[in-house]
């Protein structure tokens, strides 16, 4: 791991601030934080607090773990944001108001903060996403007609990026609620593609509580009700639908099930052909190939060789989802873990902090894996104990 003097997270700094084309007015106007602060940061002769750094990562769109390696400070700006996502959906039925931004720049929000999701940039949604949800409420209630179902799409999906939010940093009763606020939503923007999508959504309530044959069911029904598969669209949709669906039925420990979805998904991948983001969703030959990573390791450990053949050879693009990419390693490394390959489970583990540090720091099998990486393994030791410490293994 690298060091994290002062005089490092300076050089760290500028390299990104240059890489930027910012000078060192335009990072000081930009984030906040004044002329002589990024100066005196940048010659390594002060260093940036948590927040100062934050603000300077979020200026220079990076995540914090760029300019210092053992930054954890997301958790306190999710965990502040938290009360005020429960108060923004509290009354989402009710009409409170008009929202405080016009529907071009609140389009224009929601969108940033997705793109921030599918990066796995959790804290930065966590200091926008309370007022967009609420603004994007009170829109339902005041669009005009011929606005309405365009404003709900809206809603579903800053709904779904609120939830990302909740969901990884173990919210789980807040991860429902605004799971509900999205089929609401759903049902409201009379989309059968958005529909779908919130029933992809809708399993992560499953998942918590640990509910696999019950959640097999709620999928195997949304895919009843998606859309006919005869364009992209649809066929990514029921497609991402039948990837959710293999993934639980593995944690329900049905193989059968498990194979059939993941069939499904691998033939609607072929039929979508290429790689892309669909409302929100990754869905292609890439995702699918992860999944069949994922559905062996959540099959448990006598499924580790079926893991490790699937992944053989090959890694996500770099056009993936840095979420998704993240996800891939973790479970890589979990197998590798398994099968007896420290060195390598080691090694994914980094490639997952390398391509989304905030989700690889808040998953539990990356810190199962770091815990007995370090229980069992000795070697790299410095190394693996700085990332112990980082994920919360220790």
């Amino acid at each position: 791991m690298s060091s994290d003097n002062p005089q490092e997270i300076g050089r760290r700094i500028a390299a990104c601030r240059r890489a930027h084309r910012y000078t060192q007015t335009a990072l000081a106007a930009a984030s906040h934080v004044s002329y002589a602060m990024v100066r005196a940061i940048e010659r390594g002769a002060r260093r940036p607090s948590d927040e100062v750094l934050e603000a300077i990562a979020d200026a220079l769109e990076v995540d914090v773990t760029r300019l210092r390696t053992d930054h954890a400070g997301t958790e306190r700006r999710v965990h502040r944001a938290l009360p005020a996502l429960s108060e923004a959906i509290a009354g989402y039925d009710l009409a409170l108001g008009p929202p405080s931004r016009g529907p071009e720049e609140l389009a224009d929000g929601i969108t940033t903060a997705v793109g921030w999701r599918l990066a796995a940039q959790y804290g930065r949604i966590a200091t926008v996403i309370p007022g967009l949800l609420t603004d994007a409420i009170r829109y339902v209630h005041t669009a005009p007609g011929a606005e309405h179902q365009g404003a709900a799409r809206m809603l579903a999906s800053a709904a779904r990026t609120a939830d990302a939010v909740a969901y990884k940093h173990g919210a789980h009763d807040l991860s429902a609620r605004l799971i509900d606020l999205m089929r609401w939503a759903a049902d409201r923007a009379a989309d059968p593609l958005v529909q779908a999508t919130a029933s992809y959504v809708r399993a992560e309530t499953f998942f918590a509580a640990r509910a696999h044959a019950a959640g097999l069911v709620a999928l195997e029904q949304a895919i009843e009700a998606a859309p006919a598969p005869d364009g992209r669209k649809q066929a990514a949709a029921r497609g991402a639908l039948h990837m959710r669906a293999a993934v639980i039925a593995s944690r329900a420990q049905n193989v059968g099930a498990t194979d059939t979805h993941l069939a499904h998904a691998r033939q609607l991948s072929r039929q979508v052909g290429q790689e892309g983001c669909y409302l929100g969703t990754a869905f292609g030959p890439e995702s699918v190939r992860i999944h069949e990573v994922s559905v062996a390791v959540s099959l448990g450990p006598g499924h580790a060789d079926r893991a490790l053949r699937a992944a053989a050879a090959w890694t996500p693009g770099i056009d993936l989802p840095a979420e998704r990419r993240s996800g891939f390693y973790i479970e890589l490394a979990r197998a590798q873990d398994w099968a007896g390959r420290p060195v390598e489970a080691f090694t994914s583990l980094r490639m997952a902090r390398a391509a989304a540090p905030q989700h690889t720091r808040e998953h539990p099998w990356a810190r199962e894996v770091a815990r007995n990486l370090r229980r069992f393994h000795r070697s790299d030791a410095d190394s693996l104990t700085h990332f112990a410490h980082w994920v919360g293994a220790v």
